[in-house]
């Protein structure tokens, strides 16, 4: 297959997510549950674990599709492409008494080809509904970018200092996409690339390159984290950071690096978010959307989308039957 023919391959690249607090009182931690345990919850949803890293606060591991981050008292789990994370959530749910459980969140955001997703939305709440009450929200337009939200619907309250960032980015420039797609690109080209050293110093850093191209990359240190996971194919780029560190502080940087036609960003418990935004966006970037709301489980959650305001020319997308799509 031809290097042309390779950058026409199309991946879904868009997460979907949960995060699931336990009450560790009760219960050992989960950084203690053996390794087998993880790795049949990871495989639920047609995803494997390829490798981990650790520290005395996290273990991380790095997945086919995507990350699965452990705490004490709560795990993180981003999966992507045609994964059906629901069932991971439904897994872990079926192994652990109801009361142990103090939140479930569940999230998704718009697919580039949602009809070739095993569920959608509506179908995973559905399912989710079936073990606990909950509530679900959107954030962002219909016909555009957006995040789907559903949460457990009980008497917990999230810690105001509980915050999480994510800055994802669609349409990076030609420069960046030609480059994430160079045959024979090493992690340490990316890592390069992408300015690792500079934005996580001192960070435990754990990376793949997948065949034919695409990166993903979890670091840790200490109890923060941040996660990449990039799909550089010019017919579909995204590029997707998720992270307890301060991505509106970190925007510039990657928006210098990627230059995307639009992104969004998303914060849970930044009480300062609009006030940052107004100061790191970049001008060329114009704002189409701002959302924000606090859920019912106390997490405050801002949504912004941003546009370069240009009329481009573009070819059609050709989809055919089979599933895959190719850029005419």
């Amino acid at each position: 297959m031809s290097h042309f023919e390779d950058r026409r391959l199309f991946f879904e690249g868009s997460e979907k997510k949960a995060e699931i607090h336990i009450d560790a009182s009760q219960l050992n931690l989960l950084t203690d549950i053996n390794y087998d345990f993880w790795c049949e919850l990871v495989s639920c949803c047609n995803a494997q674990i390829l490798s981990f890293i650790e520290n005395p606060y996290c273990k991380a591991f790095l997945l086919s599709e995507s990350s699965l981050f452990v705490w004490q008292d709560r795990f993180l789990i981003l999966t992507c492409g045609q994964t059906h994370l629901v069932n991971s959530v439904s897994f872990f749910l079926n192994n652990f008494d109801n009361a142990l459980i103090k939140q479930v969140i569940y999230q998704r955001k718009n697919e580039y080809f949602s009809q070739a997703q095993p569920s959608c939305f509506g179908d995973d709440i559905k399912m989710l509904s079936n073990i606990f009450s909950g509530r679900a929200y959107r954030f962002g337009e219909l016909d555009s970018h957006h995040n789907y939200i559903f949460h457990q619907d009980n008497e917990y309250q999230a810690d105001i200092n509980d915050k999480t960032y994510e800055l994802l980015a669609y349409q990076i420039s030609k420069h960046a996409s030609e480059h994430l797609t160079q045959a024979n690109l090493t992690k340490e080209q990316i890592r390069t690339f992408l300015c690792i050293d500079e934005l996580l110093p001192n960070f435990i850093i754990d990376d793949y390159v997948f065949d034919p191209y695409g990166y993903s990359l979890n670091a840790i240190k200490d109890d923060q984290y941040l996660t990449i996971h990039v799909t550089p194919q010019d017919s579909s780029s995204y590029i997707s950071f998720e992270s307890n560190l301060n991505l509106l502080e970190l925007a510039p940087k990657i928006l210098q690096i990627l230059k995307p036609v639009s992104f969004d960003l998303l914060a849970f418990n930044e009480a300062a978010f609009e006030d940052q935004i107004n100061t790191v966006i970049p001008d060329q970037y114009v704002s189409s959307s701002l959302v924000c709301n606090t859920l019912s489980n106390g997490y405050l959650v801002h949504f912004a989308n941003f546009i370069q305001p240009q009329t481009s020319f573009t070819k059609p997308v050709m989809l055919d039957i089979s599933g895959e799509h190719h850029a005419l």
